[in-house]
């Protein structure tokens, strides 16, 4: 087998490996020679294909010849453009409610139960900054922190990160760029994988602490602590007021034993990036099929990137529940539309040079392969940015499509668990939630298998397929939220991606 056509109305289908110029290739029952050679993972056209006609992959459009392409050329960016798409929004007419699995049988993980009656995967100690002139104060606790833990005496702590940011202050104090990073960190304060939090700030920002804590609902507690740099004294005198804060935290959050959880109470952000043409085909639908398996045991997957579902947001309109939510999501990709007209941007620009090298032409196709990761459950609700999820099932958090800054909106909202499909090599990490990276394709997982927690490439090879690796998947994920490590987590990730989506002007 030298391509995949992956549905029976598609004009192109995909080289799994390179294939030279003038070879056979042979799709349902006819053969067509290649006129040119086609690079690993990119489109070769099965049929002749008119200048203006459309090109369809997954069975939906991708994009517009832009000249007559004959069978056997690669179709790329040389000879494939957007164009005006008519898209059939069909609300709820695919939202078949998922065969639940009785309470009785679901699985279970262990897990930290915390005060808050949420369930933690990791038991971290957090400093956060509402200011980046927070950020050195911020890191030199947590550095002292990690000193006291090098003793051995508080083995039941996973670790002291600090998660600092570029904002907080030249920002406007009342619109929703303010609202937006309030929020995120308000989501980090109470997220269960910390077992003790503390605040950070300068004293004079525009994000103050008491007016967070304030819209927040947070108070002093013996697990969350906030104080300014100017109200302590400077630099060192603040750095020591938060080691002997962690000093007063480090005894309970090390009194914390994990216990048997349902799994119903894992939260999954499911995302991709570093893409290329098997990531529809392996990885996200594998992926997919995992969350598929968590929902119908009672859990929640909070799916993402705005950017990266355009053109396909039709699919998931056709699955939510209610017309509410599926305006809720057409809501926000009207936002997306201004947001990047005014910031002189393309939302139907093409990918990323990663993701064009590995065959990926326009945003259509990434969009339609993404999409995949949002398995077949109905969606249950559209979110902001951070905001708390707060109904099980398929979750939409609106973000942009650059992970770090995506990844810590779904951490905000919730998310105990990352999953990140990648067919380039994505490096990736995510303190305090563990992240299980899933190469799309077999000469990934390869060449960067110390990077990598399972292999999505043998579906191509016919090892294994989608369905097998959606359970396997969902097996490691009830491992890792007991404790299993990642290989991400074991490589030093996930101190420096905290970055949370900056909105407005920087004045």
């Amino acid at each position: 087998m030298n391509v995949i056509r992956i549905n029976v109305a598609d004009n192109v289908a995909i080289a799994v490996n390179e294939i030279p110029a003038g070879s056979l290739v042979s799709v349902g029952g006819v053969s067509v020679e290649t006129r040119a050679a086609i690079p690993a993972m990119h489109k070769v056209a099965i049929q002749p294909i008119g200048c203006g006609q459309p090109i369809f992959k997954y069975g939906q459009v991708i994009g517009f010849a832009a000249g007559d392409i004959a069978a056997g050329e690669h179709v790329h960016v040389h000879n494939c453009r957007m164009g005006e798409l008519e898209k059939d929004y069909g609300f709820c007419r695919h939202a078949v409610a998922p065969a639940w699995v009785p309470e009785a049988e679901r699985a279970t993980f262990m897990g930290y139960r915390r005060a808050s009656g949420l369930a933690g995967t990791r038991n971290y100690l957090g400093v956060l900054t509402t200011v980046n002139c927070s950020a050195t104060v911020a890191r030199g606790i947590a550095a002292r922190g990690e000193q006291l833990l090098a003793g051995g005496e508080y083995p039941g702590v996973d670790g002291i990160v600090a998660l600092t940011h570029s904002s907080g202050c030249g920002m406007q104090g009342d619109d929703e760029g303010y609202q937006t990073l309030r929020r995120t960190l308000e989501g980090y304060a109470r997220h269960p994988n910390f077992a003790g939090v503390m605040l950070v700030g300068l004293g004079c920002e525009t994000l103050q602490i008491r007016r967070v804590m304030e819209e927040s609902g947070l108070a002093d507690s013996s697990r969350f602590r906030a104080f300014t740099i100017q109200d302590s004294g400077g630099t060192r005198a603040a750095i020591e007021r938060g080691v002997s804060v962690l000093a007063d935290m480090l005894p309970a959050a090390d009194g914390f034993r994990r216990e048997p959880i349902p799994a119903s109470e894992l939260t999954l952000a499911v995302q991709c990036g570093g893409s290329d043409a098997l990531s529809g085909l392996t990885a996200n639908p594998a992926l997919g099929e995992a969350g598929d398996w968590l929902i119908r045991h009672g859990g929640t997957v909070i799916y993402s990137e705005t950017p990266e579902i355009y053109g396909a947001e039709h699919l998931l309109t056709q699955r939510a529940e209610s017309v509410p939510v599926a305006e809720a999501l057409l809501e926000r990709i009207r936002w997306w539309e201004e947001y990047t007209r005014i910031n002189g941007v393309e939302l139907d620009s093409n990918p990323s040079p990663g993701n064009k090298a590995g065959g990926l032409t326009t945003i259509l196709e990434k969009s339609l392969g993404a999409q995949a990761k949002s398995g077949s459950t109905p969606l249950t609700g559209v979110y902001r940015y951070g905001e708390r999820v707060t109904r099980p099932g398929l979750a939409f958090m609106d973000s942009p499509g650059y992970d770090p800054v995506s990844v810590t909106g779904q951490v905000a909202s919730g998310a105990n668990v990352i999953c990140f499909t990648t067919g380039r090599g994505s490096a990736f990490g995510f303190k305090p939630v563990p992240c299980l990276k899933l190469a799309s394709n077999q000469r990934l997982y390869d060449h960067m298998g110390e990077d990598m927690d399972i292999n999505c490439g043998d579906i191509v090879t016919g090892d294994s397929d989608v369905q097998r690796k959606g359970e396997e998947i969902f097996r490691r994920v009830l491992a890792v939220a007991s404790g299993e490590r990642t290989a991400s987590e074991q490589l030093g990730y996930g101190d420096s991606e905290f970055n949370p989506w900056k909105i407005g002007a920087t004045v």
